[in-house]
């Protein structure tokens, strides 16, 4: 059999279980891409198109109906065979290397890594963390941890949790002699902390009016590449940052902070761990991928156990047109 024979032939069932493309990629955590490429790929060494494809359905073949139905058992005793030689490995072992951008290594910390090694202490994870996007797979990653908007569109994406909300923040100490800003415009008066874009050039803020982003090319006499940097010049009252609320919460519960033009700013995407999903699975990545959907699911549970009951207001929308905060 070809080597990625067995992955095909799981491409194809899915396909066929799920009638499209996209849906056995997400069952498959494989790329929409990457399935089709299997499913063509097996198509032409059979010489035998399996599916009808159009642009709102797919369906099997009649060739395709015969060559599900003969290999459906077939794989199901494989897998079956290679889950039981699996289970039997009570400890997982072997090094997991992870590329991450440093801000997102400490956010996942603590809730995941620290928890994988905690069940797998004969794993040992390998962080890189560093600003710049690599490719993975060419210098020898397992997977990558991004927000979701960097992430390679050919990467399988596991998402960490939902959007980031963001917070300007400043000390108190350096609003004790200046205006707070009440608009973004404001900021142009400001001494920003500004963080460095992968491609080398400070990022802009990010806003919305109305329902309506924008962003503000802020001045500022510090760019830096790091938010824990950032955090620690905000500190120092050397200017204002925007920065992740997750870095800056003990901070503003404390008083040591002050949050501004909350009603302006707008969530970013979140975080994902991804990786390729072409190539075989490493039993360590399949572990720490199932605990992120573990953990998503009971924070999840958490979430709905504590979501109040809406009531409605009077005053609902009786506020300015203003984008409401994240």
């Amino acid at each position: 059999m070809h080597k990625s024979g067995l992955i095909e032939l799981e491409v194809v069932l899915a396909v066929a279980r799920r009638q499209g493309f996209r849906a056995a990629a997400v069952e498959l955590e494989m790329s929409t891409t990457a399935v089709s490429n299997a499913v063509s790929s097996l198509e032409a060494r059979l010489g035998a198109r399996l599916f009808h494809r159009t642009t709102r359905s797919v369906s099997l073949t009649e060739a395709g109906r015969q060559f599900v139905a003969q290999i459906g058992p077939a794989v199901t005793n494989i897998r079956d065979a290679m889950d039981s030689v699996g289970e039997r490995r009570a400890t997982l072992g072997g090094t997991l290397r992870i590329n991450s951008a440093l801000g997102a290594a400490l956010m996942v910390f603590r809730p995941l890594v620290a928890e994988f090694l905690r069940r797998h202490p004969g794993v040992t994870v390998d962080i890189v963390t560093e600003g710049r996007m690599v490719d993975i797979v060419a210098e020898g990653f397992d997977a990558g941890l991004r927000l979701a908007p960097l992430v390679p569109r050919d990467m399988v994406r596991v998402p960490l949790g939902g959007s980031l909300r963001m917070a300007v923040v400043a000390s108190a100490e350096y609003f004790a002699n200046r205006p707070r800003p009440e608009v973004p415009a404001d900021l142009m008066q400001h001494a920003c902390i500004r963080a460095r874009l992968p491609s080398g050039v400070p990022s802009p803020w990010e806003f919305a009016q109305g329902g309506e982003p924008f962003t503000v090319d802020v001045p500022g006499p510090l760019v830096l590449d790091a938010p824990t940097l950032m955090l620690e010049a905000v500190r120092q009252g050397v200017g204002v940052a925007q920065l992740a609320e997750w870095y800056v919460a003990e901070d503003l519960a404390s008083g040591r902070l002050v949050r501004v033009l909350d009603e302006w700013t707008v969530p970013v995407p979140g975080l994902c761990l991804y990786y390729a999903g072409h190539r075989h699975l490493p039993a360590a990545l399949r572990a720490l991928v199932d605990l992120v959907h573990e953990l998503r699911a009971k924070e999840e549970e958490r979430n709905a156990g504590a979501r109040p009951v809406k009531r409605k207001s009077s005053r609902d929308g009786a506020k300015s047109g203003r984008r409401p905060g994240p």
